[in-house]
């Protein structure tokens, strides 16, 4: 049986008038209730909603085309793509560099009418909630549980160690317990979706019988909401309609060890309802251990799609800090070859590891085609005052090493001040070709992407201004001739 889901622009329904029999919405005497229109086979065309770097939506837009080919709606609110696909590519789905979290499309409705009050405006929601048509997307949720890696029970990210050690025993400590055999131990995909099931720890039934019970769904709703003129909370609107979800389906809330989380995403008029298909962000993959200025894979994905690497490109990250990213382009961008500062190279990728000066770079002029970099905010790392020196210094030395012409530097900085005074210090070597504003762990920075200018280094007035050491042009062309 094939499943079409296909939305088009929607107002918000009188819910009183809608007649429960008419529609195949899920009662709770069944797991499923599938639709008897447009449906042969056993694919469903669904849509996917995607978070992504704010700033990066159209270069995510362009790789969802680029491998999947579906065509990209960008969402109002900043930061959020949707594309339809077929069911038989979510696993293709799931690989996309450039997004943050994926979740299924249940409804959407991008002008809804809200009451005037809040109890009215929540008391809607609360019925809207019991008339939604939540089996394709439950559908695609338990496929999208069978494709992924089991990676253990998740828990919430605002849970303090010891007040989540103490409600339940995580992935380590039940490690340590005595496994039960595989028939004893219900999946998440083959537990109902209904109320059907009883809770283990209530049930009145012997241990065996207990033990092959299926344990209900856990859930908890997640609400996002943008815009100054609705008369309700956040937390309101996700403790109202999570009230109706667990009315309706009987499953038990838990906002931390949950098995399904439902999206409520509002900005202004637009209401999108979804169910996640993601555990975690999907910029965690590259990182193993978060330091204090570690970047997040996606967003390094973003700059290196600016730069557009090319086979047999030379690409430099001289403050590369955790090696984020030169170790995202090695692994997606392989065709070139990546040179890191600091840290250690990365065996079998096109990488190597140097430790230097980013205002005394030991490398030949003229030698590199890109210069990729997340530059010290003058926060975590270094100072503000500091980049006044450090920023004229490093851009005049990346602009020696980078071939006249044809060179690019695609450089991330939240001192955008102290940036664009030493571009503008820079004009004759560099040229600021475009910028995309980008939130960076709540500071609103921006990546610079500059396209080197035909000028000479040390012909023209800008190199008057000589870089830390006293550093001259001829003693640069004698370390040319050293190192050739």
């Amino acid at each position: 049986m094939k499943y079409f889901w296909a939305f088009g622009e929607k107002k918000c329904p009188d819910l009183n008038a809608i007649d429960p029999n008419a529609v195949p919405y899920c009662p709770l005497s069944v797991n499923y209730c599938k639709s008897t229109e447009s449906t042969v086979g056993s694919t469903m065309i669904v849509t996917i909603g995607a978070t992504v770097p704010t700033g990066f939506e159209h270069t995510a837009a362009e790789e969802v085309k680029e491998k999947i080919g579906a065509e990209v709606r960008i969402g109002k609110d900043r930061g959020r793509i949707y594309f339809e696909v077929s069911t038989e590519r979510l696993s293709q789905v799931h690989l996309l560099r450039s997004v943050d979290n994926l979740f299924v499309i249940v409804e959407e409705y991008k002008h809804y009418q809200f009451k005037e009050s809040k109890e009215e405006t929540l008391a809607e929601l609360m019925q809207l909630a019991s008339n939604l048509p939540w089996a394709n997307g439950l559908e695609v949720w338990r496929l999208n549980n069978s494709l992924k890696k089991r990676r253990g029970r998740r828990r919430g990210p605002h849970v303090a160690k010891g007040k989540a050690k103490a409600a339940a025993p995580d992935a380590e400590d039940a490690g340590e317990k005595e496994p039960q055999p595989a028939e004893m131990q219900p999946s998440i995909e083959d537990r109902p979706l209904d109320g059907a099931g009883a809770d283990s720890e209530s049930s009145s039934l012997g241990p065996e019988e207990a033990a092959s019970e299926p344990k209900v769904l856990k859930f908890r709703v997640t609400c996002n909401r943008a815009g100054d003129k609705h008369s309700f909370s956040s937390n309101e609107a996700a403790r109202d309609f999570g009230g109706a979800i667990q009315d309706f389906f009987q499953w038990k809330a838990d906002m931390t060890r949950f098995d399904i989380e439902v999206l409520l995403n509002i900005s202004s008029e637009e209401v999108v309802i979804g169910i996640a298909l993601t555990e975690e962000s999907l910029h965690r993959r590259n990182i193993t251990h978060f330091g204090p200025t570690t970047l997040r894979s996606t967003l390094c994905y973003g700059m290196l799609r600016l730069c557009n690497p090319q086979p047999s490109d030379v690409i430099f990250d001289p403050m590369c800090g955790t090696g984020a990213l030169p170790l995202e382009g090695a692994i997606e961008f392989n065709s070139a070859f990546y040179r890191k500062e600091e840290g250690d190279g990365a065996p079998g990728l096109p990488m190597d590891a140097v430790q230097w000066d980013v205002c005394r770079l030991p490398v030949r002029s003229s030698s590199v085609d890109i210069i990729l970099s997340d530059m010290p905010f003058g926060k975590r790392m270094g100072s503000r005052k500091k980049n006044w020196d450090l920023y004229p210094a490093c851009l005049r030395e990346m602009a020696r090493v980078v071939r006249p012409g044809c060179g690019t530097a695609v450089l991330l900085t939240q001192d955008k001040k102290c940036f664009t005074k030493a571009v503008s210090r820079m004009g004759g070597l560099w040229k600021k070709s475009h910028t995309v504003w980008v939130n960076v762990g709540g500071l609103h920075a921006g990546v610079f992407l500059l396209k080197r200018t035909e000028g000479t280094f040390g012909e023209t007035p800008e190199d008057v201004y000589e870089a830390p050491g006293n550093r001259s042009v001829e003693s640069t062309a004698k370390e040319d001739k050293e190192l050739s």
